[in-house]
């Protein structure tokens, strides 16, 4: 959904999600049975030991892995939870996660993964096949556990586990995301014991039962999380004592704890903000293309598969011509140079240019320039001419009032909410700005007509190309589905399709781009940049820390977990900067006096998915 991650998941991965089944502060039908609970201090402060503190302005939307879908909630599971695969720090090709080994059958429609034997929940049981088959077919069987992740299990047949090292999904027909499943494994003797999956948070007994690097400890709704290491990962334990996520609705007032050194990291910088901070002792900013885009959704008509509509958007925007104006007339020059200052690229498609060989630009014929000019002789052709007040007016003679919404905590959605103000002002077209602290309600509702929305891209395109299929519209318009912004075009879908099935991968990029292409072309989503992650951490806590991709990459919101597992506390990590300044760039990992990487059989000692604006994934 709506997204924007300050940069969900994505989208955010997963964006960030609006799109939760339930909210967090929803009590379970049935409370999963979990270890005992531990005490903790609400200052995030381990006892006697080191704390790594990431300030957050996002809300967790679910601590269930088959609901959350915003990028804070899903960075999360991936520290809490293995999946089957993971991505390598270096250039996210896919490498051993739970599974040490994959191999298909000829005809691609039979996957066998090795499951390792040195993978161990946090509460003592062995981690095995049985867990993962149990977690795709409770996905495959119960809508209320696909809600977040469902397109990438819509395909299985079949997922069995003849013994506990052995996994075996049969697919209807190829699926070319097969080393690339984004899927939380879960302990079955946690979840069986689970009723209604709508509504269960997992937010009820602490510690929670996973086999990721963290375990999680505590959380208090839009205050904190809090995660202690997994002694028994098979990785190894991460370095810090405890690992903190602390929410900030008020971004500077995250910098200045920052400053003050409450808090070891922040993401999501205003350029501004980032400027001040290159000149203070102890703090490091990383300036690094991200992973994100941000968009102008359009309401395209809410509506359920059972073909019911609903909501309140404007009519006027189903007019592929309004929404041709609306593109003309948005600057995306002047955007990236005067709100982003330069920290970001111009957008076009979904995928951002760091994603290469899917990385999709209009042609110039199909691009649409700020033409100001020609977006008024668009209207005036459609039929949409100013009356005596300058106002544009429909045929029904009403007038092309709209609503945007916004995201109260982003300054990004308020400063560009201005210049659509004032460009779009220009051709008679009035425009309000609803900043509010979630936007999640109306939009599930489709009680909007415009959106900013943005996601979190993860190594593989499936996933935010999957949420605008009609296979993710809400069921009936009281349920809410997968989607990210109720479109349903068939021609989309058809494509979307195709490539799911592409194992050819010039083949697929080619219909991934056509895909984008059509997206551009139908006016709902106008992505309008990708921003760069501009980000702070204090050297004198964090002595050493992994980027993804490790030649420029971020550290917030990574395809895996790189870079809170690999954090190395200051006191640590001798031969690493602590004193201060300036920008970094590239990777920033020192172990002892040595940048160490092992990467013999696909396992790193350096060492990922989306979001919703509210942050998709």
């Amino acid at each position: 959904m709506v997204t924007k991650a300050p940069p969900r998941p994505a989208p955010t991965h997963r964006a960030l999600r609006l799109l939760a089944a339930a909210g967090v502060t929803a009590a379970s039908l049935v409370a999963a049975p979990q270890a005992q609970a531990v005490d903790s201090k609400a200052d995030g402060k381990a006892d006697g030991g080191t704390t790594l503190t990431v300030a957050v302005s996002q809300s967790i939307d679910s601590l269930s892995p088959f609901l959350a879908q915003k990028l804070v909630s899903t960075s999360i599971h991936r520290l809490a939870y293995e999946y089957l695969t993971n991505y390598d720090a270096k250039d996210a090709h896919p490498i051993p996660g739970l599974a040490t080994a994959w191999k298909s059958s000829p005809d691609k429609l039979t996957w066998t993964y090795t499951i390792r034997k040195d993978s161990l929940w946090s509460d003592g049981q062995p981690a095995t096949a049985e867990d993962a088959a149990w977690t795709f077919t409770k996905m495959m069987t119960d809508p209320n556990a696909a809600t977040a992740n469902g397109s990438f299990t819509a395909n299985f047949k079949k997922v069995t586990a003849p013994d506990p090292q052995t996994l075996v999904i049969e697919l209807k027909k190829p699926q070319a995301t097969m080393t690339a499943l984004d899927v939380p494994i879960v302990p079955k003797h946690v979840w069986e014991k689970v009723g209604d999956f709508s509504k269960f948070n997992n937010d009820q007994q602490f510690p929670i039962v996973g086999n990721g690097p963290f375990v999680i400890t505590d959380f208090k709704v839009d205050q904190y999380i809090k995660l202690k290491p997994n002694k028994t990962f098979w990785r190894g334990a991460p370095k810090f004592d405890e690992l903190v996520f602390k929410y900030y609705k008020d971004g500077d007032a995250a910098v200045a704890a920052l400053q003050k050194g409450e808090v070891s990291f922040v993401p999501n910088l205003t350029p501004a903000q980032a400027a001040a901070l290159k000149t203070q002792k102890n703090i490091k900013v990383n300036d690094a293309p991200g992973r994100r885009f941000f968009a102008l959704a359009t309401n395209p008509g809410a509506r359920a598969k059972d073909g019911k509509t609903f909501g309140n958007g404007h009519k006027a925007l189903l007019d592929p011509e309004v929404r041709k104006a609306l593109f003309l007339a948005v600057d995306r020059a002047t955007l990236v140079d005067k709100v982003y200052q330069g920290h970001a690229v111009e957008g076009a498609g979904y995928i951002p240019p760091r994603f290469g060989s899917y990385f999709w630009q209009p042609d110039g014929t199909q691009k649409r320039t700020y033409d100001p000019a020609l977006a008024g002789q668009v209207l005036d052709a459609a039929g949409y001419r100013k009356n005596a007040d300058g106002k544009r007016v429909g045929k029904d003679g009403r007038p092309l009032d709209f609503r945007i919404l916004c995201h109260a905590t982003d300054p990004n959605d308020k400063a560009i909410g201005k210049y659509l103000q004032e460009w779009w002002g220009k051709l008679g077209i009035g425009l309000k700005v609803e900043c509010l602290d979630s936007v999640s309600d109306p939009w599930v509702k489709g009680d909007y007509d415009l959106a900013f929305d943005g996601w979190s891209v993860n190594p593989d395109p499936d996933y935010v190309l999957s949420i605008h299929t009609c296979g993710t519209l809400p069921t009936a318009p009281k349920d809410t589905g997968a989607t990210d912004n109720f479109i349903c075009d068939p021609r989309f879908d058809a494509l979307y399709a195709q490539q799911a099935v592409e194992y050819d991968a010039g083949k697929r990029a080619a219909l991934v781009k056509q895909m984008q292409s059509r997206l551009y072309d139908t006016g709902y989503m106008n992505v309008i940049a990708y921003p760069n992650a501009l980000e702070a951490y204090r050297t004198d806590q964090i002595g050493s820390i992994t980027t993804m991709p490790e030649a420029g990459g971020n550290l917030y919101g990574q395809d895996g977990y790189w870079s809170w597992w690999s954090a190395v506390p200051a006191a640590q990590a001798s031969g690493s900067e602590s004193d201060g300044g300036g920008s970094s760039t590239g990777l920033v990992v020192g172990i002892g006096a040595a940048v160490v990487v092992v990467a013999g059989a696909g396992i790193f000692l350096m060492m990922r998915r989306r979001s919703t604006a509210d942050d998709r994934e």
